[in-house]
């Protein structure tokens, strides 16, 4: 276990580096040139190339990219072309935002997810089970960027029950909690539903059920955790994906986190803030993925990591 874990996280920085290398030079092959984005298109010329010159960019392209790999090896991400402030501690201001809104997407997801894919296998092809499928089939197909506004139409505009802009108490949490969850919570409870009816056709559930155990111990006890593990995989991927998929979430609801950070930085032609958003949302999904390989030992001791 230990020599899988060395060589994980040795692969992590090969990924990490592949991450950085490509994303720095796709943003400066983005047309458009921050030094524009900030003085306007009126600015002189040479107004220009002294900010051009005071920001770095005026350097071979090379030379910036050994300066930036330079900057990673001893913990700095570069400093914020409009701010002036260090990238890292943007980032760190931002991330309690952004995990807050992950954790509170994965609550609506899992709290939807589990009831409805647990019944949903307890009595297949019934009406629970189809209405479950449907339900499922339009929370696949709502884009973010719709069932957002229309969550703002519904409760914050027509009943005035919550609120919308910013960040705040946990009332301003449950709308961009269940438009980023909601897609999750349909992807999830399908998956519960084929892993557990694959699961209750097994010989030891019905050995379990022999013996005279309750139905409940049966399901809870035997079936749900041998089926968690093809569910843990897409709970330990989709943490990754609500942290990047949040941009457009985060911009709907005003949420200051790490998605709407990024948004600003690709609008502005921010080189340093994109790379470092990016760099540190890499290194946060490679880092699930291998918690969640090492989970897979716990939940089943059949599953060895070698």
């Amino acid at each position: 276990m230990l020599s899988y874990i060395i060589r994980r996280l040795l692969l992590l920085i090969f990924v990490l580096y592949g991450v950085v290398t490509l994303v720095f030079f796709l943003i400066h092959m983005i047309p458009g040139d921050p030094v524009d984005i900030m003085l306007g298109d009126y600015a002189l010329p040479g107004d220009k190339q002294e900010l051009r010159q005071n920001l770095g960019l005026d350097r071979p392209l090379h030379i910036q990219y050994k300066e930036y790999l330079t900057g990673i090896v001893t913990g700095d991400l570069g400093i914020s072309i409009h701010s002036k402030r260090k990238v890292l501690d943007e980032i760190v201001e931002r991330m309690p935002a952004s995990f807050e809104l992950m954790l509170g997407a994965m609550t609506v997801a899992l709290l939807i997810a589990f009831p409805f894919g647990i019944l949903s296998a307890l009595k297949p092809y019934g009406f629970l089970d189809g209405a479950s499928m449907l339900a499922s089939f339009i929370g696949v197909a709502m884009p973010n960027f719709w069932l957002g506004p229309l969550l703002i139409i519904l409760f914050s505009i027509q009943l005035d029950w919550l609120p919308v802009n910013e960040r705040g108490g946990l009332e301003h949490l449950i709308l961009p909690s269940i438009t980023l969850g909601t897609a999750m919570a349909a992807m999830l409870s399908r998956m519960i539903r084929s892993s557990m009816l694959e699961v209750l056709g097994e010989d030891y559930i019905q050995n379990a059920r022999a013996k005279g155990l309750k139905e409940r111990q049966v399901i809870l006890k035997h079936a749900l955790r041998n089926a968690l593990i093809p569910v843990i995989t897409i709970i330990g991927l989709q943490i990754g994906v609500l942290l990047s998929g949040a941009i457009i979430t985060e911009a709907i609801f005003d949420w200051p986190g790490m998605g709407s950070l990024l948004l600003d930085g690709i609008y502005n032609r921010n080189y340093p803030v994109v790379q470092g958003c990016i760099l540190v949302i890499a290194g946060i999904y490679v880092l699930v993925n291998l918690v969640t390989d090492i989970t897979y030992a716990w939940v089943d001791p059949r599953v060895r990591l070698s």
